[in-house]
């Protein structure tokens, strides 16, 4: 017996925040970006975020982040669809980034709370609404107050629900009863952000994930909710318990989601290359534990 999901998916079920590959020297690998995309989509990824956080959007250029978008569309093509993260701490380059990627051929945009500046409630919105008017791009918000500094709370996205392009949230709040609130009172398609999150926020209506640990094992991630979907709630919690030991060591283990990916992928023979400052690489020890993870998860 299937499990009923009512929530719509509109840009895939199970995405992953994709790393920028670079090559050694530190330039953009679009040759290794186009490889790693094809992977990720044959290894069960239905959608893939470009220039998020995983993907170094802070240290991307701005052509970077244009040229990785047409790449890993000629890559993929119309087979999933492509979110492009265009956030920033100023409403005009978000909507400019914004434009840009709906040149480039994605078919939606990440929007995160803008940083630094910490604005009020009131300023959130618009800027949301600033973003969502500027484009014909559905819109997914990005909330992730441990980095920018801001909640987008919950009274303020079920307001930004009503704008027709504004679509999902991406949700890094570690709010479960916000985000409870917001499913109940909107049709938003909610992505767990935060890996630890993917079947407790499917199942409570989710549409799905934005996971960082699917550019290591995406077919894991897949698996958990697909097996919620086929009604194996058991198996799926069990999947979602397996994968922990690795979710751990990629995101709960002091270093930056990217920094670990890319040092696992390396390991594994797939398209990475260093991260850029003011990040630094694994060192041995945890290059050597997420492998380790890795290699138990994979066996079990």
């Amino acid at each position: 017996m299937t499990t009923s999901h009512p929530t719509t998916h509109p840009f895939g079920r199970t995405l992953c925040a994709m790393i920028t590959p670079f090559t050694e020297n530190g330039t953009l690998d679009l040759d290794g970006a186009q490889k790693l995309a094809a992977h990720l989509v044959a290894e069960g990824c239905d959608g893939l975020v470009l220039n998020g956080t995983t993907g170094e959007s802070p240290t991307t250029t701005d052509a970077e982040k244009q040229e990785l978008l047409a790449a890993v569309r000629e890559s993929v093509g119309d087979r999933v669809p492509l979110v492009a993260g265009v956030g920033s701490a100023d409403t005009r380059h978000t909507v400019e980034l914004s434009l840009a990627a709906e040149k480039a051929g994605a078919d939606g945009v990440l929007v995160v709370t803008p940083y630094y500046s910490r604005p009020p409630q009131q300023a959130v919105e618009a800027h949301f609404r600033t973003v969502a008017d500027a484009s014909a791009l559905p819109v997914m918000l990005y909330d992730i107050p441990g980095r920018t500094g801001t909640r987008i709370e919950p009274e303020t996205i079920i307001r930004l629900a009503a704008h027709p392009r504004i679509v999902a949230v991406k949700d890094c709040s570690y709010d479960f009863l916000g985000t409870q609130k917001v499913l109940a009172h909107t049709d938003l398609a909610y992505y767990a952000g935060c890996d630890e999150h993917v079947l407790a926020l499917y199942a409570v209506g989710a549409a799905g994930c934005v996971s960082t640990v699917a550019n290591a094992v995406p077919g894991r991630i897949a698996a958990i909710l697909d097996a919620f979907d086929a009604g194996e709630t058991s198996r799926a919690r069990q999947l979602q318990l397996r994968v922990t030991p690795l979710t751990e060591a990629m995101t709960g283990a002091g270093l930056p989601g990217t920094v670990t990916a890319k040092a696992l992928l390396t390991r594994l023979g797939l398209p990475a290359g260093p991260v850029r400052a003011p990040l630094l690489p694994a060192g041995h020890e945890a290059s050597d534990d997420l492998l380790a993870r890795y290699e138990e998860l994979m066996a079990g």
